[in-house]
Order: C-alpha cells, then sequence, then structure tokens
C-alpha cells in the first residue's frame, strides 16, 4: 500500500443521527414534528423521533461541523417550547403504545407513513424507539479509478463494494464494540406503564438479540450487483420483507438518493454503517476518535482480499456481532479467539498498515487504550497491546 497515495485519504461522509423528542419530566413529547420540511432535519419511524441528516461531506471533522449546525438549531427551537432531546439509545419511559405515534407523513410522502404503519404491526412500535447513528461512506471516483486497472469505472465500483460488504459485515461487531453504550433500560420497554431502571445483560441492547433484527436472518447472493438485487426482491416476494429498507443487517450497500432495488441495480454509490449507539457523554451523540477509526477500519478492510461470504458465514456474522453487544464478554470468541484478543489484533495489525500517519496511530491507540479500561479484567492486557 502507497500510503503517499492521499487520495486513499479522501472520502464522502455523512451522518444520520436519530434522537427522541421528550418533555421537560423526560416523557415522550407529544407534540406534532415542529420542523416541517426543513433540511436535514426530519423525522424517522416516530412523530416523536428526530432525524439529523447531514450532506455528504470531505472530512469527518466536516461532517461534525454540519452535524452540530443541525443539532443547534434543533435544540434552540425545542428549547422555545419546553422540550430537549433524548440522547441515549434505549428509550425513556413509555405508558404504552399511544405514546409512539407514526410519523405523520402525508402528500408525497404518504408512501412513508403507510411503511412504518407496516413495521409498527410487524415488530411493535416500541422496537422502533431505539435510536442511533447510522455513518455513509465512499471512497472518491478519483481513488477508485486509480485502482481500477482501466476497468470501467462503474463495474469495477460495484465489484469493489461487494467485496467490501463482505470484509465489513464480517467484522461489524468491532466498530459496535468500541461504541456500545446502551446498557441501561426502563422496564416499561417489558412492559407497559412499569417503571424503573435496571442495567440489562448488553452494553449495546439494540444490536443485541433483543435489538433491531429482521424475523429471519437475510442471506444474500454477494457473486454480482444483479444477483444481490434479486435475492432481495425475493424476500419482498415471499413478504418477508416491505422493501430493501428493512433489511435490518448492521451493514448496508446504498445506491444515490431513494433507497430502493431499482436504484441499487443501477450502481452502489455508499456503504452505510448502522451500529453506532448514541454516546450520552459526547454533545453530539457520537465520539469523533470512533468515527475516525470507523473510517481506518474501513480503509483497511478494502485492501484485504475477496471471500466468499457463505450463507454459513453471512449467518456467523450476525451472531457474532450479537454476542459483541454482551456486557461481560467471557468466553465471547470471534474465529475461536477471545473477542478482546481478535480485537487487539486487528488493531495491531491497523497500526502496522498505517505506521506512517501519526493521526491514524493516535486514532487507534486511542481505541485500545478504550478497550483495555473497560475490559482489561477479562485477558491478559499483553493480549490487547501485542
Amino acid at each position: 500500500m502507497d500510503m503517499n497515495d492521499r487520495s486513499f485519504f479522501e472520502g464522502n461522509f455523512g451522518l444520520e443521527r436519530e434522537t427522541l423528542r421528550v418533555d421537560r419530566f423526560g416523557r415522550l413529547a407529544m407534540t406534532p414534528h415542529p420542523f416541517g420540511e426543513e433540511p436535514g432535519i426530519t423525522r424517522d419511524f416516530c412523530e416523536n423521533q428526530i432525524e439529523l441528516i447531514t450532506p455528504v461531506c470531505g472530512s469527518i471533522d466536516e461532517m461534525l461541523r454540519e452535524l452540530e449546525g443541525l443539532d443547534r438549531r434543533v435544540r434552540e427551537k425545542l428549547e422555545k417550547q419546553g422540550e430537549r432531546l433524548w440522547l441515549y439509545s434505549n428509550p425513556p419511559h413509555i405508558t404504552g403504545e399511544d405514546e409512539i405515534p407514526v410519523a405523520a407523513f402525508s402528500g408525497e410522502h404518504i408512501g412513508k407513513l403507510h411503511y412504518r404503519e407496516q413495521l409498527s404491526m410487524r415488530y411493535g412500535k416500541k422496537l422502533m424507539l431505539f435510536s442511533g447513528i447510522h455513518f455513509n461512506f465512499s471512497f472518491t471516483d478519483g481513488y477508485l479509478a486509480s485502482i481500477s486497472g482501466g476497468q470501467e469505472l462503474t463495474e469495477f465500483r460495484n465489484s469493489f463494494y461487494l467485496r467490501l460488504y463482505k470484509q465489513l459485515s464480517i467484522h461489524s461487531w468491532l466498530p459496535m464494540l468500541i461504541s456500545a453504550a446502551s446498557p441501561f433500560y426502563d422496564l416499561s420497554f417489558d412492559r407497559d406503564g412499569a417503571e424503573g431502571t435496571v442495567k440489562s445483560p448488553y452494553a449495546s441492547i439494540r444490536n443485541s438479540e433483543r435489538g433491531y433484527w429482521n424475523e429471519f436472518t437475510p442471506v444474500l447472493d454477494l457473486s454480482s450487483l444483479e444477483s444481490l438485487c434479486g435475492s432481495i426482491e425475493r424476500y419482498i416476494q415471499k413478504g418477508l420483507l416491505f422493501s430493501i429498507s428493512e433489511l435490518y443487517l448492521p451493514i448496508r450497500l446504498k445506491p444515490v438518493g431513494v433507497n430502493s432495488v431499482e436504484a441499487l441495480r443501477k450502481g452502489i454509490s455508499h456503504v452505510e454503517l448502522r451500529m453506532f449507539d448514541l454516546d450520552p457523554l459526547e454533545p453530539l451523540g457520537i465520539n469523533s476518535n470512533d468515527l475516525q477509526f470507523t473510517h481506518l477500519l474501513i480503509m483497511y478492510l478494502s485492501r484485504l482480499p475477496d471471500v466468499d461470504f457463505t450463507p454459513e458465514m453471512q449467518e456467523q456474522a450476525v451472531r457474532d456481532h450479537r454476542a459483541a453487544a454482551l456486557y461481560d464478554l467471557s468466553g465471547v470468541e470471534i474465529q475461536g479467539v477471545p473477542i478482546l484478543e481478535r480485537a487487539g489484533q486487528i488493531i495491531t495489525e491497523m497500526q502496522k498498515t498505517f505506521r506512517s500517519d501519526n493521526k491514524a496511530q493516535e486514532v487507534l491507540e486511542y481505541e485500545k487504550e478504550k478497550l483495555r479500561k473497560r475490559l482489561c479484567t477479562l485477558i491478559d492486557p499483553v493480549h490487547i497491546y501485542g
């Protein structure tokens, strides 16, 4: 790898952040979405769940500045009506599903309302309250052209992202492990009206077996873009998915614009990583180092060889992701290696890969230190620092 090729470090970055609106008592706000069609500020599943969407940016720092601007506008308006943002992935106290009104899209967007009504019938409304952050990334066309070997760019881009998707799916547990931040939840999530906060067995409930998953484990045909689209369409035709947007896996391949099979068939635009919890200790809900680490991980994985991502491997990737969401990781293994040891091995390899980049070294050391502080009692620290 030529680390002097700065185009490798460039990219297109975007962030989607979901949060709930609550009143001054910390209960779900029952007022209508107060932002109309304001750019970058919308709802997600329900009327009291705000989603902020940054424009496409040229760096993580620029992306966070855009998020900060959106966040500031939202907070200022909510303060005037006695509301605030609930900056936790797990919802606050709920008396019942009547406090979870489906987002009231109308007019040309009425299809969004109907889709959410379908989701509420299949999964229940409470599950849809889990909030988090989605990180969108693509390499620049200039970089992809430079490594394409003269292959037609659209064709090369599709094959490149299919290969990257496999590696990201296999390793999706790692960025989740370093950003999990939701072990506590309100008992009303289990039983309507129940009171009290309890610690769950999970560091991230929404990423665990209790979280945001399909009722089955989707297995996709990744041999080509057309095969991928065909495998998704078959699930839709069988009624197992309402649409491509119901594919609840930690990693998604996305097209430009509206997320549909038809749009995806025209070409892959970027990857979406969907596993990040809201961090209540961060003003914007996300730590910059965690995003920088994820970018480095994407870069590192993009240079690994292709793999035959068999149905068994796809199912194992989901099991690994769910297991990594546990709070107590004793006995959890990845590919037969204790999970913390495996995390340390990967970060060590990344340190070697980016050895000439001081900023990358700082980020990777930060993540190693985080793992050591949180979990050093479970394994010999030498496994992390190896």
